[in-house]
């Protein structure tokens, strides 16, 4: 496994960065990036499934291990799926099994940075090294975007 490790600033607070990064709408504008029209299928609470999907019904099988709103989601990879069968016993599977997905936000004075961490297989390691810098850049724009519009209507 390798570790890739992206922050960027966003000009927007963590409570702006947080509903962006995790709401179904915004989240699927975002992570479209990784492959246009995913989404993912959890309630984001500790100890739920989570499963990061594309259109074709494959992705990730994974668990949210940690859920600090505002500041900190882990997310530990538990296999993949594909055509909708979740599977963990497979040779892939089980490369990606125990993998974390981290994803930390910090306060810096109304602003926020929010830094991603994640395993990889080498496999992935080139894919994410290039996708997630684009895919934080895609979040950052929209909630910059929201934040933008919140301090117009709190200003009107």
């Amino acid at each position: 496994m390798h570790k890739i490790r992206v922050s960027t600033n966003i000009r927007a607070p963590k409570e702006t960065v947080w509903r962006v990064m995790l709401d179904d709408a915004t989240y699927r504008r975002w992570s479209s990036v990784f492959h246009e029209g995913s989404y993912a299928v959890t309630d984001w609470k500790e100890g739920s499934k989570a499963l990061f999907l594309t259109p074709e019904r494959n992705g990730m099988l994974s668990k949210i291990v940690v859920n600090r709103p505002k500041e900190f989601l882990s997310i530990m990879h538990q296999g993949i799926v594909k055509n909708g069968e979740e599977l963990r016993e497979t040779d892939e599977a089980k490369q990606w099994a125990g993998a974390l997905e981290n994803y930390t936000l910090r306060d810096t004075g109304g602003d926020s940075i929010l830094t991603i961490e994640m395993e990889v297989t080498d496999e992935y390691k080139k894919y994410f090294e290039e996708t997630w810098p684009k895919a934080l850049q895609k979040l950052k724009e929209i909630a910059e975007a929201a934040s933008s519009r919140n301090r117009t209507r709190l200003s009107a």
